[in-house]
C-alpha cells in the first residue's frame, strides 16, 4: 500500500487522518505546483490527476478524498466514519459540508486568488468567483446555526466531517474565505486545530 500525497488541503485530510488512526503506511510526495500530477507518469496511477490517491498491494488505485478516508478508516479502525447508521450519517453531514460550503468556497478559490495555477489545468470562470464565494458564506452561516451548542458537527462524535472541514476550510480562510458571522463553525474549527493529528500536520 502506498499513499501519492502532495502540499493542500485534501492531501492534509488524509495525512492527518493517519495521524488520528495512528495508521503507517509509505508515501510518495508528487510536486502539485509543478503539475506533476497532471502527466505521466502519475496520469497512469491516476487518470483524474487528483491527490491524493491511495494504491493497494492489489494494484487497486482508489482516489477522492472521501473514498480513501472511508478505505483507511475501514481496514485500520481510525474511528472517524462509524459502521451503519453512523456510517450513514457521517456520509450526509459529509455530504452537506461539501455541497453547501467547500464546493463553492473551492471553485471561488480556482476561479479567484488561484486562476494563474488553474487556469491551464481546468476550465475556470473567473466571474463566477464572487457568487460562489457569497454561496460558500451562506452556507457557512447555515451550518453554523444548525452546531449552535454542538462540540462537533455530528452531535455525539467527533468524525471525518469535523477532520475534513477543518481541513478545507482553514485553507480556503487563507485566500479570501473569512469566516465572519459564524462564530460557531470557527470555534468548531479550533477545537479541531487544537487536536495533535491536526497540529501534526499544520
Amino acid at each position: 500500500m502506498k499513499l501519492y500525497s502532495s502540499i493542500g488541503p485534501n492531501p492534509r485530510v488524509i495525512l492527518t487522518l493517519l495521524k488520528e488512526g495512528n495508521i503507517d503506511i509509505p508515501i510518495q510526495e508528487v510536486d502539485l505546483l509543478g503539475g506533476e500530477n497532471r502527466r505521466e507518469p502519475y496520469t497512469s496511477i491516476n487518470p483524474g490527476g487528483q491527490l491524493p490517491a491511495l494504491e493497494l498491494d492489489s494494484g487497486l488505485v482508489i482516489a477522492e478524498v472521501l473514498a480513501v478516508g472511508q478505505y483507511l478508516d475501514a481496514t485500520h479502525g481510525a474511528g472517524l466514519f462509524g459502521e451503519g447508521e453512523q456510517l450513514a450519517e457521517t456520509l450526509m453531514w459529509y455530504q452537506r459540508v461539501q455541497l453547501e460550503i467547500i464546493e463553492p468556497m473551492a471553485n471561488s478559490f480556482r476561479y479567484g486568488p488561484g486562476l494563474e495555477t488553474f487556469k491551464d489545468r481546468m476550465h475556470c470562470i473567473p466571474e463566477a468567483a464572487p457568487g460562489l464565494a457569497e454561496k460558500a458564506k451562506g452556507g457557512l452561516k447555515w451550518l453554523d446555526g444548525l452546531i449552535a451548542g454542538r462540540e462537533w458537527i455530528i452531535p455525539d462524535r467527533y468524525s471525518f466531517v469535523d477532520l475534513y472541514a477543518y481541513c478545507l476550510i482553514d485553507f480556503f480562510a487563507k485566500f479570501g474565505q473569512p469566516l465572519d458571522g459564524a462564530p460557531n463553525v470557527e470555534a468548531l474549527l479550533a477545537r479541531v486545530g487544537q487536536r495533535p493529528a491536526a497540529q501534526a500536520t499544520a
